[in-house]
């Protein structure tokens, strides 16, 4: 059989950019080499040098997270400070009209308003109403105090006596009514007019 030429090609050199034999000789060669030491000795250096950089990155992020923590933690406090004094004022207060009075109840420890049937818990900021059932905010438990004195309302209207006008003017309309056609849509025609 006939033997015939193959090229062993080239071997790249990441440190030294640079094409080597592809051989074991020359490989060895070149690793031994002063020029081959010396890059990779500087690869091994930036390397070290980009590692050093990132940690000290990381630590001055970690550092000036640690100080916007604390900033809000602060910020925090002194929020809900503001919020439960505010609360306590609001509901302890009396309004210009003088409708809201409450009354310290020392067995619960909550505050009670008989204008609105309203208690009130200084420690949470909470409302509660029999009528809600539960512990709200200020401005749910007001909510469900204008509703249900408007529905009281409502009621009321319902039941005072009609005066004597407005009572014989509902009798004319209930005759008007009876001698119409019956309410809702009708298909039959002896019905329409």
């Amino acid at each position: 059989m006939t033997e015939y030429w193959v090229s062993q090609g080239n071997k790249w050199c990441d440190f030294c950019k640079i094409f080597i034999s592809n051989n074991p000789t020359s490989i060895r060669n070149h690793e031994l080499g002063q020029r081959h030491k010396d890059n990779v000795a500087k690869k091994l250096d930036t390397m070290r040098k980009d590692n050093v950089a990132k940690e000290k990155q990381q630590k001055e992020a970690a550092r000036a997270l640690e100080q916007i923590e604390a900033k809000a933690n602060r910020s925090y406090q002194k929020d809900v400070a503001n919020l439960k004094e505010a609360s306590s004022l609001r509901a302890l207060d009396i309004e210009e009209d003088g409708q809201e009075k409450w009354d310290y109840d020392s067995t619960s420890g909550y505050y009670y308003n008989q204008s609105n049937g309203l208690h009130y818990d200084p420690n949470s900021g909470f409302y509660y109403s029999d009528a809600i059932g539960k512990w709200v905010t200020q401005e749910e438990a007001y909510a469900a105090v204008q509703i249900s004195s408007s529905s009281k309302n409502k009621e009321s209207i319902f039941k005072k006596p009609l005066p004597a006008s407005a009572a014989s003017s509902v009798k004319e309309n209930k005759v008007t009514a009876q001698s119409g056609p019956p309410p809702g849509p009708c298909s039959f025609s002896f019905f329409k007019s």
